[in-house]
């Protein structure tokens, strides 16, 4: 048995089963963990969201900011954008409740205690340990599969409050927590602010911040931490940090590294199509 992690696929199937193929990924032996952002941008997100939704327990998925986009946009009544055009092959398939109530039903942060690992799509601001974000992980779940979810999906969008406090409430608790795991990148590394704003490589973020997991008081500190969302900044295996997103959708490639094994090596599978126009 082996544990593979992905990064984010966003719609490239092709490069995912050409991936799988090269890991010689047996379901009935192997699991894969998905850092999040199965779908969008990409060609093909509806295969995609067909063939990890029928590895079944093999698949380990969390949640990533187009997943919620494209659950908003069902089942919220969220606007489209103008980088929507690989969710509508969802939104017009025969089996797309199926597919929703499979994604809806996700994680957004996987822990293996056996493997001392977690799984999360963006970042944890600095304020918190992995017990603390996997309770929050937890408040926003119970939200997101009770009756009521599209009034979690009106108030998830914005950027406020940046700053992580315990007394938080409200939907002002629920979207810090949303936006640390499905959007953070980097932060001031004075007080742990999160500056969403910022896309673009490590070196190029506004004075004074840093990426998350480089921030020296964080409080997940010497946690095996496994994430994507950050094409710009690509792959990085440091003090126990995995971050897996390399730009597949952008012409980048596909990476999956095993994680149940030590001194293991990324293997990559590149996008020859050339992918969209890199983001800023």
């Amino acid at each position: 048995m082996a544990v593979y992690a992905i990064g984010d696929v966003q719609g490239c199937a092709d490069q995912l089963e050409e991936l799988l193929a090269l890991l010689d990924f047996d379901a009935t032996r192997d699991r894969l963990w998905f850092v999040g952002d199965l779908v969008n941008r990409g060609p093909r997100s509806l295969d995609t969201l067909r063939l990890v939704r029928s590895l079944g327990d093999a698949a380990i998925v969390v949640l990533g900011n187009h997943d919620l986009h494209l659950l908003a946009i069902a089942r919220g009544g969220a606007a489209w954008k103008s980088t929507d055009g690989g969710l509508e092959q969802v939104m017009a398939a025969p089996d797309r409740e199926a597919l929703l109530d499979w994604l809806q039903a996700r994680p957004l942060m996987h822990h293996d205690a056996q493997l001392g690992t977690s799984l999360l799509h963006a970042g944890l601001p600095p304020q918190w340990n992995v017990a603390t974000a996997l309770g929050c992980a937890r408040e926003v779940e119970r939200r997101l599969r009770g009756e009521r979810v599209g009034e979690l999906f009106e108030h998830m969008y914005g950027n406020e409050p940046s700053v992580w406090r315990e007394e938080l409430d409200g939907w002002d608790r629920l979207r810090f927590a949303i936006n640390a795991f499905t959007r953070l990148r980097v932060c001031r590394a004075d007080d742990g602010r999160m500056l969403l704003g910022h896309k673009g490589p490590p070196e190029t973020a506004p004075e004074g911040s840093k990426p998350w997991f480089r921030v020296e008081w964080r409080r997940s500190a010497g946690e095996r931490l496994v994430f994507g969302h950050w094409s710009a900044l690509g792959y990085v295996a440091e003090q126990g940090v995995l971050g897996l997103d390399t730009g597949c959708v952008w012409g980048g490639a596909l990476t999956a590294q095993q994680i149940d094994a030590q001194a293991s090596r990324p293997v990559q599978v590149p996008n020859r199509a050339g992918g969209m126009p890199l983001e800023d």
